[in-house]
């Protein structure tokens, strides 16, 4: 399955009459159904490559001879490699085939078909990030190591444009200049002696000036923010991107963003946009030397504050957490970074069963992290917390968040069946006791993965959560509308063989009196059709109100933000 480093790549072609039990996440050939067809046999599209002028014909004598010597290194690692099975968490045959698999970048496509009535309201564009490699891997590969790609559906006076393209990051220009992939994947290529290989090999090539890392390794693909008029793109690993919204609904990447030189480390995939002051709140850790977790505001005009360093004894998995209207809310659980197990053939990303997760409750304007308030939450593991806020009555903070087990299940095999529960965790600071109870009954028992609360209410007391229907495991065949308060659930399908992500709402008016008063749009792909769309739905009422087809496939992908018309007019 060769291919030259400027050619476009085939990927093999899925069985489709595989049908495996999904035991655990993006584990199992089960993603590769699909339907059979007698006009067509479905094939996994290659991934497509940027012909541009070979960074090597810069390169000196010194360098020619040590690209060349690290090139035959690395295919010995490579050959080593395929002597041992993949788990199914880094193989890219279960990783990235079916609709997880990558697509081309499409300019603009105006005046999209639709069915139903686009809500006048809907003014603006909805964008989206995803995982989308940018070349074949040439070893493992998990879903969340794919270049980031950002969709966007832009909307005016009831008509709609799409758009796809890739964020620029400083990895990507360098390996297409490369025309081939160089750096590691975090996660499907960083285990056992193979990674520690590999991440020695990645150096090498920095030391020979063939590579460089000094401008960041991410790939910006999990989370979007509109912040301080720019569209930030961003996964944990690095600086955010800045990515603008032209005004014919295309997407072109700005720069990699430091807020101006303010920010000189990574920062997390989910910060967060408080309502009332505007502000900008985010977490950046460290996997190598402590501090291992630092806290940080921006104010709205973009001035940073000055770090805040949270003491944790190991580097911590720190996806996302979660503010109130006076605290930041720290989850410190037990999914934690040991370099040490690569050392043993092992993932440096573990489950510490010794560890007891806790939850820290730190003031907002805090100065440093001396007044941190810890309170253990057993046994708990939220990849994603949906809000929090004050209760006034009982002098606790409430968390809302999905409670997974097992709890790295993503990240490494196992063959326990996942399982998410929406969940309220109760903290009392005074008394450093917590308690956790399902929202829904087990009768009702889903996996919901993957939404959001009105964002308007972030931080403050919600009565409903928006949230995906994560079944069959790791698709989304609908999502859930969930009363917070009484634990009633309604549920909304996309149809027969249809499969979503993320359900984002869009409030209807900012100022409604009614929290559920807007809109739920999500990308939607009918793996029997092989088409995308994106779905409309009322959210009070759980009614379709209309369908934009999309011109070209959209992958199942991570998540999204809406930008209003006003301030697409005020992008910096």
């Amino acid at each position: 399955m060769a291919a030259s480093a400027t050619a476009t790549s085939t990927w093999p072609k899925p069985n489709i009459h595989t049908k495996t039990k999904l035991n655990s996440t993006i584990q199992s050939p089960s993603i590769l159904h699909f339907p059979k067809q007698s006009h067509q046999t479905y094939q996994t599209p290659s991934i497509p490559t940027t012909i541009v002028q070979p960074k090597h014909q810069e390169w000196n004598f010194l360098q020619k001879a040590a690209s060349m010597a690290l090139d035959a290194v690395e295919n010995i690692i490579i050959s080593q490699e395929r002597n041992h099975p993949l788990p199914k968490t880094a193989d890219p045959q279960v990783q990235i085939s079916g609709n997880f698999a990558p697509v081309k970048e499409q300019p603009v496509h105006h005046n999209l078909p639709v069915t139903g009535k686009i809500p006048e309201c809907i003014s603006g564009v909805y964008v989206r990030n995803g995982a989308n490699p940018h070349f074949e891997p040439t070893g493992g590969h998990h879903f969340f190591d794919g270049d980031g790609m950002v969709h966007a559906v832009k909307f005016k006076n009831g008509a709609a444009s799409y758009a796809c393209r890739y964020t620029e990051t400083e990895r990507l220009i360098q390996e297409r200049n490369l025309g081939r992939t160089v750096f590691p994947k975090a996660i499907g290529e960083l285990h056992g002696h193979s990674g520690i290989a590999r991440l020695a090999l990645f150096y090498a090539r920095g030391l020979f000036g063939l590579v460089d890392h000094s401008q960041g390794t991410g790939v910006a693909n999990a989370g979007l923010v509109y912040f301080n008029n720019r569209l930030l793109a961003m996964s944990e690993d690095d600086l955010p991107y800045h990515v603008q919204i032209t005004s014919s609904g295309d997407l072109k990447t700005v720069e990699r963003y430091s807020f101006d030189g303010q920010l000189d480390s990574t920062m997390i995939a989910h910060p967060k946009i408080d309502p009332e002051t505007n502000e900008l709140i985010a977490l950046t850790y460290n996997v190598i030397q402590k501090p291992y977790l630092k806290y940080f505001r921006v104010s709205p005009d973009g001035v940073k504050s000055l770090d805040v360093d949270i003491e944790l004894a190991d580097p911590t998995m720190m996806h996302d957490f979660a503010i109130t209207e006076n605290f930041v809310v720290i989850p410190d659980q037990q999914v934690v970074f040991k370099i040490s197990e690569m050392m043993q053939g092992g993932s440096p990303v573990v489950y510490d069963k010794e560890k007891v997760s806790r939850f820290g409750v730190l003031d907002k304007y805090a100065k440093d992290g001396s007044g941190i308030n810890w309170v253990e939450v057993p046994d708990c593991f939220c990849f994603h917390l949906w809000n929090a806020w004050e209760d006034k009555e009982s002098d606790e903070i409430v968390v809302i968040g999905s409670c997974m087990t097992p709890a790295d299940s993503i990240f490494n095999e196992c063959d326990e069946g996942l399982e998410s529960v929406l969940s309220e965790i109760r903290l009392n600071t005074k008394t450093g006791k917590s308690t956790r109870r399902p929202i829904i009954s087990p009768e009702d028992q889903v996996n919901l993965e993957a939404g959001m609360v009105n964002r308007n209410k972030l931080g403050r007391k919600t009565q409903f959560a928006y949230l995906a229907i994560a079944e069959p495991w790791p698709k989304v065949s609908g999502f859930a509308k969930v009363d917070l308060f009484n634990g009633k659930i309604r549920k909304f399908f996309y149809g027969d063989n249809k499969y979503g992500g993320e359900p984002l709402f869009l409030p209807r008016n900012p100022n409604s009196k009614n929290e559920d008063d807007g809109y739920i749009l999500a990308f939607v792909h009918d793996e029997k059709a092989w088409k995308s769309e994106l779905q409309i739905v009322n959210a009070m009422t759980l009614e379709l109100e209309a369908t934009v087809k999309l011109p070209s496939r959209v992958p199942y992908g991570f998540h999204g933000t809406f930008i209003s018309e006003k301030d697409l007019e005020n992008q910096a």
